[in-house]
């Protein structure tokens, strides 16, 4: 039997399959995801590429521009957006979501790629054919040979209101970022506006990923021996890997003796590691644990100097992945799911205690730059008793003489100084250390005592910390 088309031909005009591009329908299937399931990207993305390559569908070439088209997408989705808007006849609202993804990757490989018009055209269309049906892939069609007619510079200076009358809205367009968090960052960092800028654009670049040698576990002259490391810049336990090193296929890295780590959350935990103290030092607690990575930096660290670490996670799925990443510690450590707000364990009876709290991850919007869609002003009020609460906890847990480090990935002025600066007006017998000389070599660290790293001055996450010791 002969094959039969899926609708009638139009007579004179020969029927034509639409052409499946697997790299494409991946990229659509993950934007999806983050759409239909507030999935993150992250997390979705690795285990859609392991099973392409196990097809055979895929090569590190195919896997690297798949890459680009989600992270990419997602990262200029405010941008794109404006653009789009301004090319259909219809509030972006009704524009039904999956139409809107496919728009939104053909926008980026016009105006955010190498990718020639003609090859970007004519890629979405055939996207928009399989995933969406003639019909809608004629709109896609339409919007994006207007959308090809400029550049990205004359499409933004056409589509944002103009700096000097309102300078966040401008900048929120221009940098793809809700006009709610520019003013938030802005506020945080101070100064004047290349600052922000600069803020705002290292959030849409790809960040480096860099790998942490556990001590006792492994060596930064092992990992360096891989073919893409570089030494980092400021952490002893760092090494970076260059665009295409791949984390997964580092031996060390595979046997859990070292790890994937930001060198911001490095310095954090180490700092906390090297604070001064006064009596003895045995006894180490990470409150919020999950999903582990600063945990299993701590208890090597302890490990050396003969320590104990409790770890401590609430949801016990995440507790899970701390006990994997503390697997083979050469040390004492235990990990335990409980509530951080109310502690199982004896107050007052720990020597440090690390506090890396909840918060709306508006430092790592590199990683996760979804999440900058996701989070409201509202979501601040949520997360202030729970941080509020952790950070009451730990100055409840560490002995008199001891010291808490306070830690989020957020540089919200709300998250950050407002939750230290209420609790030590209730803890008298407190008082902060001066984090700045514990983060030796790492510039431009402001006026302390407390720190706040960025991710365009020092190339790490946004991470703050507070050091804080008991004095009674």
């Amino acid at each position: 039997m002969s094959e039969q088309s899926p609708r009638p031909r139009k007579p004179g005009k020969p029927y034509r399959r639409p052409q499946k591009d697997p790299v494409r329908i991946l990229a659509f299937e993950a934007l999806r995801a983050v759409d239909e399931r507030d999935a993150y990207a992250n997390l979705v993305l690795p285990p859609l590429l392991r099973k392409a390559r196990e097809k055979g569908d895929f090569d590190t070439r195919d896997a690297a521009l798949a890459t680009e088209l989600v992270y990419g997408t997602l990262r200029r989705q405010g941008t794109y957006d404006a653009i789009i808007a301004s090319c259909v006849d219809r509030p972006l609202r009704e524009v039904d979501p999956p139409v809107l993804d496919v728009l939104s990757l053909g926008v980026h490989q016009l105006l955010g790629t190498r990718i020639p018009t003609h090859a970007a055209v004519s890629a979405s269309v055939e996207l928009a054919r399989v995933v969406l049906g003639d019909g809608r892939a004629k709109f896609v069609n339409a919007v994006l040979r207007k959308v090809a007619q400029d550049d990205f510079d004359t499409w933004v200076e056409r589509v944002a209101p103009p700096y000097d009358e309102d300078p966040e809205d401008n900048l929120a367009i221009v940098h793809s970022h809700p006009r709610w968090v520019v003013s938030a960052l802005w506020d945080s960092l101070g100064g004047p506006r290349a600052g922000i800028e600069n803020l705002l654009e290292a959030d849409n670049e790809r960040p480096e990923v860099t790998l942490v040698a556990r001590p006792g576990r492994s060596t930064t002259d092992e990992l360096l021996r891989e073919e893409a490391a570089l030494p980092g810049r400021w952490s002893p336990y760092a090494v970076r890997l260059s665009e295409g090193g791949e984390p997964g296929a580092v031996a060390a890295v595979k046997e859990g003796r070292a790890g994937v780590q930001d060198e911001g959350s490095q310095l954090v935990a180490l700092a906390l590691a090297n604070a001064p103290l006064d009596g003895p030092d045995k006894t180490w607690l990470d409150g919020c644990a999950g999903p582990g990575g600063k945990a299993a930096l701590l208890a090597a660290v302890a490990a050396e100097r003969g320590a104990t670490l409790l770890a401590s996670e609430k949801q016990p799925h995440r507790a899970g992945l701390v006990a994997k990443a503390l697997a083979g510690n050469p040390g004492p450590y235990q990990v335990i799911a409980a509530d951080g707000t109310r502690p199982p364990w004896r107050l007052g009876s720990f020597d440090r205690v690390l506090m890396d709290v909840p918060c709306t991850g508006l430092g790592a919007l590199r990683r996760r730059p979804e999440a900058r869609w996701r989070r409201r002003p509202e979501d601040l009020d949520g997360f202030a008793p729970l941080q509020r609460g952790l950070l009451r906890t730990a100055l409840e847990s560490v002995r008199v003489g001891g010291v808490v480090g306070y830690a989020t990935c957020s540089p919200h002025l709300a998250e950050t100084r407002a939750v230290v600066d209420d609790l030590l007006k209730q803890y008298p017998h407190t008082e902060l250390i001066d984090a700045r000389e514990l983060l030796p070599g790492v510039p431009e660290l402001g006026e302390g005592p407390d720190v706040q790293l960025w991710p365009h001055v020092h190339g790490t996450d946004a991470m703050y910390l507070a050091l804080i010791r008991r004095t009674g």
